[in-house]
């Protein structure tokens, strides 16, 4: 008989064997490998962290170049916004420093700022810059602009790289903008080089602004000036036409500019009598000058030479001596004064006597008085030889004289009025002149309408320009109808 046995089934194990079992068991299994993070996710990250950065740094730039912008709106001193120009364009070109010169209309070299970071070698870039504006400064090694850069590159070569921008102004190079780096590493690109560009046309701005300012400065304290000199010549030409026995008289000047070279002025030959008021007599016997001159050219030197003729020939008249003594002398005096300032002056001059009704006159080449006689209705030129006052110290001038009748009309001129140009190019001229002045004589009954109307007619011919090209004066002398007795 054959015996079987069986396989009775483990015993149970208690809580505390089982996880260890378990735990055994895991350890025996093969180990999970570890998974890295995301290759993308990570250059995710760097890209942002880059573009952070450029944005801090385009803001910083920004803002330092509207710091400079700010400054060149609000500063008035050039100089101020000069020192500001090293320190911006270092800041947004990333260098060690920056240097600021500028050249003078001569050339010479200056150094208007330097700023300098900290680094080796940043005391022997300020001692080179020093020197090279003691070698700009026009002494005997006097360094040219178009060797500069080649003298600062020997000079920092193992010091520094250096870059340099210009500053022009009107395509004229008025200074130089430098910046430098003692960085082996650094690189001069093309955004460095635009940003410090810019930074060199703001100061080019500023120092046309600067120079603009300058001018009209200088304009004004002129203008002052010749608003000045105009009020003494006003005061000079005499303010209203004096009471002359047996004339009525009207004159007017009208410059150019506000100084002009015009001249007209009634002279008394005895102050004395003149002043002597309580005697009417005397005062009507009184022969009086009337003179017209013009000096060659226009503004302030005519005026000066003109006031001058006025005091010299005042003097000169209280002498009492005949018309061609009285320019033969005022010419000698003024000779050397004249071709020093290689300007001359004509003049016509004329005495009246009231009791004759005789006039005595000379002329310097002037142009002539014109004389229209009441009677025929004609007109006569009054005119003599003589030269320039001023051409030859040894000139000799002729007399005339004429007698005038009541209802005579002299108009005395400059060539402003017969050199008046208008649109097309056509002088006014003599003929023009004679024909205005005959048709003013007929019309008219005193001499303020007879200038008026002159006037007139010279604007109308150069309408539409706007203002005259050369002083105008007119002086208008009419013999009235009373008589003057001899004084006793």
């Amino acid at each position: 008989m054959t015996s079987t046995s069986s396989i009775q089934p483990p015993a149970n194990r208690s809580g505390s064997q089982h996880q260890e079992s378990r735990l055994v068991a895991l350890s025996h299994q093969p180990k999970a490998e570890v998974v890295s993070a995301d290759p993308i996710q990570e250059d995710v990250e760097f890209l942002k962290a880059q573009i952070a950065k450029l944005s801090r740094e385009q803001t910083k730039i920004q803002d330092l170049l509207s710091s400079l912008g700010f400054a060149l709106r609000s500063f008035n001193n050039l100089n101020q916004f000069l020192e500001l120009t090293p320190l911006i364009s270092a800041r947004v070109s990333d260098a060690d420093g920056g240097v600021l010169l500028t050249f003078t209309k001569e050339g010479r070299i200056r150094l208007e700022a330097i700023y300098c970071g900290q680094g080796e070698g940043i005391d022997v870039i300020k001692k080179t810059f020093e020197k090279l504006e003691s070698l700009g400064s026009g002494n005997t090694e006097a360094l040219e602009l178009d060797e500069l850069d080649d003298w600062l590159q020997s000079a920092l070569e193992n010091v520094a790289i250096l870059h340099s921008t210009s500053i022009l102004v009107k395509n004229i190079e008025r200074g130089r903008l430098f910046i430098f780096s003692t960085s082996e590493n650094y690189i001069w690109d093309i955004t460095r080089r635009k940003l410090v560009q810019l930074v060199a046309d703001q100061t080019a701005v500023a120092i046309a602004n600067n120079d603009l300012t300058r001018k009209l400065r200088q304009k004004e304290k002129q203008d002052r000036e010749l608003e000045i000199a105009s009020e003494i010549q006003n005061h000079l030409l005499p303010r209203e036409c004096p009471r002359i026995s047996g004339l009525a008289l009207a004159a007017e000047c009208r410059n150019a500019y506000r100084v002009g070279g015009d001249y007209y002025d009634f002279i008394p030959s005895n102050y004395d009598r003149v002043r002597h008021q309580d005697d009417p007599k005397l005062v009507q016997c009184v022969p009086w000058s009337i003179v017209i001159g013009d000096v060659m050219g226009k503004g302030v030197p005519a005026g000066l030479i003109m006031t001058m003729t006025r005091g010299m020939l005042r003097a000169e008249v209280l002498n009492r001596h005949t018309p061609a003594q009285v320019l033969s002398h005022l010419n000698r005096v003024m000779y050397p004064d004249l071709d020093n300032s290689h300007r001359f002056v004509t003049l016509f001059y004329s005495e009246y006597d009231p009791v004759s009704r005789k006039l005595s006159f000379c002329n310097a080449a002037h142009h002539p008085p014109l004389l229209w006689r009441a009677q025929t209705d004609t007109i006569e030129q009054l005119d003599t030889w003589g030269m320039l006052i001023g051409l030859d110290m040894d000139s000799k001038y002729e007399e005339g004289e004429v007698t005038l009748e009541p209802g005579d009309i002299i108009l005395y001129y400059t060539d402003g009025f017969t050199d008046a140009v208008n649109a097309h190019g056509d002088r006014f001229d003599e003929a023009n002149l004679y024909e205005s002045f005959q048709t003013a004589c007929r019309t008219h009954n005193n001499p303020n309408e007879i200038v008026d109307a002159l006037f007139k007619k010279v604007s109308q011919f150069t309408y539409p320009k706007i203002r005259n090209s050369d002083d105008m004066t007119l002086v208008v002398v009419q013999v009235q109808s009373e008589t003057v007795k001899p004084c006793q």
